[in-house]
This record gives structure tokens, sequence and C-alpha cells, in this order.
């Protein structure tokens, strides 16, 4: 994998110079379509279900939180995904005393420049965007972003990674993980997160500015793209109940390919 540390810490600076880029867009230097089935303002009373669905269909969720489509709304514009402070009716062993919220888009995608404007929840649940798919053949995952807050010793961090679990020709799995420490607390307003994802490279933005770059030498499947929100007792910590419910807010995805 190629990394160049020296533009991590260029970009960062430039955060902390510049400030929030507001408008969308992707990189300069080529020609761009949008991808419509990867794209949703969520302006309407409820998600659109010919793009979305609620839940994983590969999983419940990280013990003890179960993903419940109830924690899954759009509201005021924004899609919104909730940690809850509630034990499941009827829940599979293992999981109590929280729920969680996963949305998934049903069609699949390979390539693009994919951005959200969010706002991560004020707790040490996750909030996520990532892409994934399982197939008999190959598995593979890419994470633009899992981050929390609420005191977790991890808030304030962006975490990036690219994990190739099984694969044509790959003895041993493959992770790629990334953090950095962003220059303003992302639970306390609105940033722009985006990956920029071809056949050749990933690349990993923050407000418009590039922080990561890695050679793509296996993310060449189609993937599904998801939220979610999480508990993460090992990494973030658990979550104390008296900071719940709180809310991961997206107020928008937009998607482009190269022409």
């Amino acid at each position: 994998m190629i990394r160049t540390p020296s533009i991590f810490v260029s970009a960062l600076l430039l955060l902390q110079a510049l400030g929030l880029r507001s408008q969308a867009d992707p990189p300069p230097g080529a020609k761009w379509t949008p991808i419509r089935e990867f794209t949703d303002e969520f302006e309407g009373k409820d998600l659109d279900l010919q793009k979305w669905q609620r839940g994983n269909p590969n999983w419940l969720g990280r013990e003890p939180g179960l993903f419940v489509d109830q924690n899954v709304t759009v509201q005021d514009g924004k899609l919104q995904l909730c940690i809850k402070a509630e034990n499941p009716p009827n829940a599979p062993k293992g999981y109590h005393d929280f729920t969680c919220a996963c949305l998934t888009s049903r069609n699949r995608v390979r390539y693009g420049y994919f951005e959200i404007r969010a706002k991560i929840m004020n707790s040490k649940g996750s909030s996520s965007f990532w892409f994934f798919n399982n197939t008999p053949e190959i598995c593979t995952e890419i994470d633009v972003f899992e981050m929390c807050a609420g005191g977790s010793k991890e808030a304030g961090k962006i975490h990036t990674g690219a994990h190739v679990f099984h694969a044509p020709g790959v003895i041993k799995e493959i992770s790629v993980p990334e953090s950095f420490v962003l220059p303003a607390a992302p639970e306390q307003d609105f940033h722009l997160y985006a990956l920029e994802w071809d056949v050749d490279n990933l690349r990993w933005y923050v407000d418009g500015k590039l922080i990561r770059r890695v050679e793509n030498m296996h993310w060449r499947q189609t993937l599904h793209l998801l939220f979610d929100t999480e508990i993460m007792e090992t990494w973030f910590g658990l979550p104390d109940k008296n900071t719940l419910p709180s809310v991961y807010e997206i107020d928008y995805i937009r998607a482009w390919q190269k022409r």
C-alpha cells in the first residue's frame, strides 16, 4: 500500500486554516456524472425505499446493540440514525440494553466519488459511513469513517480503513486502517466526509481536503453503501445511558462517477 504522510499533515493544517467547505463537488480533473441511485437529499417525509433498506442483510448489529428499523428516520430534511438505551422485545441472545440503527443501499456500486454532510452523535456510540459486500468468492469493505464522542478516548478522531476478508489468491486477511485527529469536535457541527474510489486509488477527504490515499490493489468488487450506529464497547467504550438517545444526522449523500 502507498501512503504519503506529508499529505495528511498538510491536509489537517489546511482544515484548520480554511475551515469548512459547504458546497459539494467532486474533485477537479475529470468529467463526472451523478449516480442517482446513491444520491439523496432526504427531503421527503420518509426514506426512498427504492434506494434504501433499513437494517443490514448480513447481520443484526454488534452485541449488545441490536439494529431496529424504528431507529432509522427522516426528519427536518435529514437522515437520522439513533442509539437508545432500551431492551428490544424478543431480541436474539446477546442483544440487550441498547438499540442501534443501520441503513443499507439496495444497489451496489464500484468506483465513484461519494460525499456526505453529517454530524456524528454526541455519545460513545459509533457513527459510521462505509461500503461492504460479502459473497462466497470475495468479501471486502471500505470504511470512509468510524467516529464517536461522549468522552471516549477515541473522541475527536476519524478512523478510516479498507479490508479484504477473503478473496481469490488472498491467503491472510488484509486490513489497512489509519486514524487522524480532527481540528474540531465533529459532534458539534456538520462536516463534509468523502471517498474517491477508482481503479487505481482510494482517497479520503474531510471538508474538501485530502487526508489519505491508498493504492487500490484489491477493492474492485461492487459494494453496498451503509450508514450505521453501533456499540463498540472494547474500542470506543460503552455509552453512558444518560447520554442516550443520541442521533447521527446526515444532511445528504451525493455521488458521482467518472464518464
